[in-house]
């Protein structure tokens, strides 16, 4: 990614952190990054993996976790700080990404005691699998690995392995399809006063096809930065969590 376009990615996420209780429309996005509507959208897609359309609501989602989590501030007014005019619509949409409804995320304070996995579709009797990555010169605490159908970790996971570190994971009978395999952890130890430093990894697209053995796919975990979009899906503490390991197939 060259420097005026990254640039430009940066001016228009800080627009919406900016904004986020704001009518914001792809013009107003595409003025901040400098760009015509159209080229911003491509680009934007490019350097994020996500449309600045939804890339802004995962941000809003993302703000009303924290506030949940740190303030005492209502679930109506949350709401209406992060963007919507509609109480209800908010809580679907949170309840869809985040895995809980606002007020279960708040009881939990933010820290998910299990994680479903998508139903609906059969298993494919086919194996995922793959090794996690360390990032250079670090190492990991525990490591959930998930399969999702975009670039963002929300919603209900097709399925999801929590490994004690980076190393070798296994996901089995995975629904037909195509998925991102997307993995989340921390530092192993703290980088400064704020704690052990995020990390993600993203691989993919893995398409699964009936009849294939196993689909192997790596994913190499580094340092998290402004352009991944947050991680909406309530995870438990991987620090504490316990390890949830498939058997293989």
């Amino acid at each position: 990614m060259d420097e005026i376009v990254r640039q430009a990615v940066a001016r228009a996420i800080m627009t919406m952190r900016d904004n986020l209780g704001d009518r914001l429309t792809i013009d107003d996005l595409a003025r901040a990054a400098m760009f015509s509507k159209f080229h911003f959208t491509r680009v934007f897609l490019r350097a994020t993996g996500l449309s600045p359309g939804r890339f802004l609501s995962a941000l809003r989602l993302a703000e009303a976790k924290r506030l949940l989590v740190t303030t005492g501030i209502s679930v109506a007014d949350i709401s209406h700080q992060v963007g919507y005019n509609s109480v209800g619509t908010f809580s679907a949409r949170f309840s869809g990404s985040v895995g809980f409804s606002p007020t279960g995320y708040r009881q939990l304070r933010g820290m998910s005691p299990r994680i479903a996995e998508r139903t609906g579709q059969p298993g494919s009797e086919v194996a995922v699998r793959g090794h996690v990555w360390r990032p250079p010169g670090g190492d990991t605490g525990q490591v959930f690995v998930g399969l999702f159908p975009a670039k963002i970790a929300e919603g209900t996971p097709a399925r999801y392995a929590i490994v004690p570190g980076a190393g070798q994971y296994t996901l089995t009978d995975v629904p037909l399809g195509s998925w991102y395999v997307i993995a989340h952890a921390y530092g192993a130890t703290p980088q400064d006063d704020r704690g052990p430093r995020p990390l993600t990894g993203l691989s993919g697209p893995v398409t699964v096809h009936r009849g294939v053995a196993a689909s192997l796919v790596d994913v190499r975990l580094r340092p998290r930065h402004g352009f991944d979009p947050p991680v909406l899906l309530a995870l438990p503490d991987l620090r504490r969590a316990p390890v949830r390991r498939p058997v293989a197939v």
